[in-house]
C-alpha cells in the first residue's frame, strides 16, 4: 500500500516576507489554501494591507506587519509580532528580493551591487537568524529561502543579483547542516524567469527580452508565480520531511541544457 500524501499545513503558522506581490503573494495563497495561518510581511505597507484585506475577505487567518529585511531591528520585531499573534512560528519563507539594472561588471554602479546584497542576502541572513532562535525554543520548524537559478550558476549582466543568490544558497546549505539535528529543515527554491512584476519591469526596459526569456527554457515559456508557490508549500509540509539543504530548480529544464 502506498503512503498517501497529506500536503496539509493545517494549524501551522507561516511567515512570508515580500508578500505584497509576485512569488511571495503566490506562496501565501497556496499556504493559506493548505490550512496555514499567515503572517504576511512587506516593506510596502499599502500593498501589504491590500493583500491582507483580500485574505480576510476570503475568511483566511492572516495578519500583516511592515518589515524592512535589511534592518535587524525590523526583522527581530517581525518575529516577535508573529509569535505574539500566533504563539509560534512553524514555517518561514524568506522571499523579499530585488533586481538591478543589467550591465557587465566593469560598468556596474556600486549601488547595483550593494543593494541586492543588502536585501537579497543580508535580508535572508537576518531572517534566518531570528527565525532560528524562535524555532529552537519551540523544538523545530521549516525555513524556505527564495534563491534563483542565478544562484546555481553564472548569470551574465546581473552580477550583484547573481552574487546575492549564490550567497543565499551558501547560507541555506550551511544552516541546513548546522541545525539538522534540532528538527529544523532549511531549503531554497531556485526559479528561473517567472511572470512577476520584477520580470515585467525588465521586459519594459528591453522589450526584446521577452522572447529571450521565453526561449531560454526547453518548455518555451516563463514560470507562473503559483507554480513556485506550490513548490514552497510542499517544502514547508511534512511530505518533504527528508528534504534538507537543497536548492530546488524550478526552471522548465533551463539548467538541464
Amino acid at each position: 500500500m502506498k503512503a498517501a500524501l497529506t500536503f496539509s499545513l493545517a494549524g501551522k503558522v507561516a511567515l512570508i516576507t515580500g508578500a505584497g506581490g509576485g512569488i511571495g503573494l503566490a506562496a501565501a495563497q497556496v499556504l493559506a489554501s493548505s490550512g496555514a495561518r499567515l503572517m504576511l510581511s512587506d516593506v510596502d505597507a499599502a500593498r501589504g494591507e491590500a493583500v491582507l484585506a483580500d485574505f480576510h475577505a476570503l475568511g483566511l487567518d492572516a495578519r500583516f506587519a511592515v518589515c524592512d529585511v535589511t534592518q535587524a531591528d525590523s526583522v527581530r520585531s517581525l518575529i516577535e509580532v508573529t509569535v505574539a499573534q500566533f504563539g509560534r512560528l512553524d514555517c518561514a519563507v524568506n522571499n523579499a528580493g530585488i533586481e538591478h539594472a543589467h550591465a557587465k561588471l566593469a560598468d556596474h554602479d556600486d549601488d547595483d551591487f550593494d543593494r541586492p546584497i543588502a536585501v537579497n542576502l543580508k535580508g535572508v541572513y537576518l531572517g534566518m537568524k531570528h527565525e532560528l532562535r524562535q524555532m529552537l525554543t519551540q523544538g523545530g520548524g521549516v525555513i524556505v529561502n527564495v534563491a534563483s537559478v542565478a544562484g546555481l550558476g553564472g548569470a551574465p549582466l546581473p552580477g550583484g543579483y547573481c552574487a546575492s543568490k549564490h550567497g543565499v544558497m551558501g547560507l541555506t546549505r550551511t544552516v541546513a547542516v548546522e541545525y539538522a539535528k534540532r528538527d529544523i529543515r532549511v531549503n531554497a527554491v531556485c526559479p528561473s524567469f517567472v511572470n512577476t512584476e520584477m520580470v515585467q519591469r525588465m521586459v519594459a526596459r528591453s522589450p526584446r527580452l521577452a522572447t529571450t526569456l521565453t526561449q531560454a527554457s526547453p518548455m518555451q515559456r516563463m514560470g507562473e508565480p503559483a507554480e513556485i508557490g506550490r513548490a514552497i508549500a510542499w517544502l514547508c509540509a511534512d511530505d518533504s520531511s527528508f528534504v534538507n539543504g537543497q536548492g530546488l530548480a524550478l526552471d522548465g529544464g533551463l539548467t538541464a541544457w
